[in-house]
């Protein structure tokens, strides 16, 4: 085994943990994939021998990385709904990769008020909440004292505590209250939908850029079962999924996915329902285990 070989080998090792770490960071698996590479890219070209502990070299770069990304995103779309790129699996099938990355309960809730963090926010959160970095070595990835760090990652909590819906453990229950939901919307029974839904409901639907007015959020009980109502001609083509490791579906006509659709299902009721529907951010997925019967 030669250098190159080694060190790609001791990469490997790590690639799962870095993964995690940007998909936190990023909220999508196809951006955490390419902060990885750039990470890879960066050690390929570094002197590894005077690099004491790779995997804290490893995870500053790939947070810096995310945190560059992060600030490029804002610059260009500072308007625009984006709803968190999911985790898409089968019900029936335990995929180890998933898990990993989705250790600690990375559901779309909490992703979707992680969206709402400024980038040096999240990285600060991500890193200490999540995989316990000191504010010490957390300072110069965010150009920040460590003081001014903690106070990064005290006020992302706050806002996390505050506002991340915590949804209720029982899967099963998760996917009745779900097949009630789509059941209702096939039947266009609008008090079925209301009943299955919490008042405070919240809809958050991703549509892309075209047209520039599609992506909208919207709230409570009656006005997401209106908009649900418009779904019923979609409704039959829902194949259960699991979307970040809670009840979802891929709605998939003639298995050409169109949307996926993750629930929030906290004290029996759909508290919240993220919609990816944008056509460019849907390719990136890997489908192909949902999609194939």
């Amino acid at each position: 085994m030669d250098e190159h070989d080694r060190l790609a080998e001791q990469f490997e090792a790590h690639r799962t943990r870095l993964r995690a770490v940007a998909y936190r960071m990023l909220g999508s698996i196809s951006e955490a994939d390419d902060a990885v590479q750039e990470a890879w890219l960066r050690l390929s070209r570094f002197d590894a021998s005077a690099v004491e502990n790779l995997g804290g070299w490893l995870t500053t770069v790939v947070s810096r990385v995310c945190l560059d990304m992060l600030r490029s995103r804002r610059s260009r779309r500072e308007e625009s709904l984006r709803v968190p790129e999911p985790i898409v699996g089968r019900e029936d099938r335990t995929d180890p990769e998933h898990e990993a990355l989705l250790a600690d309960g990375v559901g779309l809730a909490l992703l979707a008020v992680l969206e709402t963090l400024s980038p040096a926010e999240r990285v600060a959160f991500v890193l200490h909440d999540t995989f316990g970095v000191s504010f010490d070595e957390i300072a110069p990835i965010v150009g920040r004292s460590p003081a001014a760090s903690r106070q990064l990652a005290s006020r992302a909590r706050r806002r996390v505590r505050g506002a991340a819906t915590v949804p209720d453990a029982d899967l099963a229950r998760q996917r009745e209250v779900a097949d009630a939901f789509l059941a209702a919307a096939r039947d266009g029974d609008f008090h079925a939908l209301v009943a299955v839904l919490d008042p405070d409901v919240v809809l958050r639907a991703d549509y892309g850029a075209v047209p520039p007015d599609a992506s909208r959020e919207v709230r409570g009980s009656r006005a997401v079962a209106e908009g649900a109502l418009a779904f019923a001609r979609r409704a039959p083509f829902a194949r259960a999924a699991l979307v970040n490791g809670a009840a979802g579906v891929v709605v998939a006509p003639n298995g050409r996915p169109l949307a996926v659709m993750g629930f929030t299902v906290a004290r029996g009721k759909i508290a919240e329902i993220d919609i990816l529907a944008d056509p460019e951010r849907l390719s990136r997925l890997d489908l192909v285990a949902v999609l194939d019967d």
